[in-house]
């Protein structure tokens, strides 16, 4: 069904939607190349929510070369959308381009979309063929399809630890665990996120800023603080700017006049807060991923808290990814990964598959995923 040729260019049209990886949030990462006369005379990605999609952005850059799209080939990393949103139909543009054919890497997850797009191209005459290079379209917009399908966000939680498992000593210190390199790729993570999330017992000692600042890119993801009594200080780094991408505290209850004062102080300097509360008191965590991916538009969500919260969210079965960061030495006593209940028997754990092994200088990255987790 398909030649060599289309594999090589729709690895070119992935590796545009490459551009989009901290750009296009909450919007599918999507590359897209036109082919006229076995040349390239387009290309696109995805740009900031609001800006052209993919295939308009491609269209347009055949437009400013003075060429004709009409009887070319169009590869696309995601099926084009027939709907209103905040842009006009995809679709729209590429019939009025009269192609020949356009190649489709995935169908679009998106209810409103799912199919249709295909079906508007193929009533216009335009010869449609779909699942080109697939699981590569889809590894790379895991997080929109899951909120699509699951109506939550994709929950990665990064650890940075000691051969032994320690991420910190027994006095609390922690930096620097991993060198450099480690460091500076968590930030590639971090920057194709929608939300970086903590706890505020993370934002206490450690004072994180948890911003990009490794890597380049025009976003900023939003912070969200897990803060069951709104404990976080106002001077902390995190809360130093909010207006550079949001912040987000999540209490769980606003019902006292103390808690009332200080969500007043909180809003004050920017930041918003919100209450959720399990039966428990505490911070409902499965009810805040669904509320960040239906309310919020949020695709993924990237944790980088301690031991006691990462211990709630690996109970709540709310991860759906660990980014695991070794150096090569042992602390012996200090403070581990998380809070998790011992077994008492092999069958109850929980297996974890491994989908990717690099080194980053001395320090070993291990991506694994629950082998029930799908999308």
């Amino acid at each position: 069904m398909y030649t060599a040729v289309d594999h090589q260019f729709m690895s070119q049209a992935l590796a545009e939607a490459q551009n989009a990886l901290y750009l296009a949030n909450p919007n599918p990462r999507v590359g897209c190349i036109i082919i006229k006369d076995d040349e390239v005379i387009g290309r696109g990605y995805t740009q900031k929510v609001g800006g052209p999609h993919a295939e308009v952005q491609a269209l347009a850059d055949v437009k400013s070369k003075g060429i004709d799209p009409a009887g070319s080939t169009i590869y696309v990393t995601l099926e084009p959308c027939n709907h209103t949103g905040r842009t006009p139909p995809c679709v729209d543009a590429l019939i009025a381009a009269k192609p020949a054919r356009v190649i489709v890497a995935m169908l679009d997850p998106n209810p409103l979309v799912s199919g249709k797009g295909l079906e508007r191209l193929r009533a216009a005459g335009i010869d449609v063929r779909c699942g080109l290079l697939e699981s590569e379209s889809q590894e790379l917009n895991r997080g929109f399809i899951s909120r699509m399908t699951r109506s939550l966000p994709w929950v990665r939680m990064k650890i940075a630890a000691s051969l032994d498992g320690k991420t910190a000593l027994p006095n609390g210190q922690s930096q620097w665990i991993t060198g450099p390199l480690a460091r500076a790729d968590g930030h590639h993570w971090r920057a194709q996120a929608c939300a970086i999330l903590t706890g505020v017992g993370t934002v206490k000692e450690d004072d994180p800023t948890l911003n990009v600042r490794d890597v380049k890119t025009e976003r900023q993801p939003w912070k969200i603080i897990v803060d069951s009594k709104l404990e976080t200080p106002l001077t902390a780094k995190v809360l130093s700017n909010p207006k550079a991408s949001g912040i987000i505290l999540v209490c769980a209850s606003l019902d006292s006049v103390d808690a009332q004062e200080k969500r007043k102080a909180f809003e004050a300097i920017g930041v918003e807060v919100i209450a959720m509360a399990n039966t428990h008191g505490k911070v409902d965590l499965t009810k805040l991923f669904a509320y960040l991916a239906q309310e919020r538009h949020m695709n993924e969500i990237h944790i980088e808290a301690g031991f006691k919260l990462n211990g709630s969210l690996l109970r709540e079965d709310c991860v759906d990814e660990l980014l695991l960061y070794y150096a090569p030495f042992m602390v012996g006593d200090g403070i581990g990964m998380a809070n998790i209940s011992s077994l008492t028997a092999l069958d109850q754990r929980q297996d974890w598959q491994i989908m990717d092994h690099s080194l980053f200088g001395p320090d070993l990255r291990l991506l694994l995923r629950l082998d029930k987790k799908t999308i």
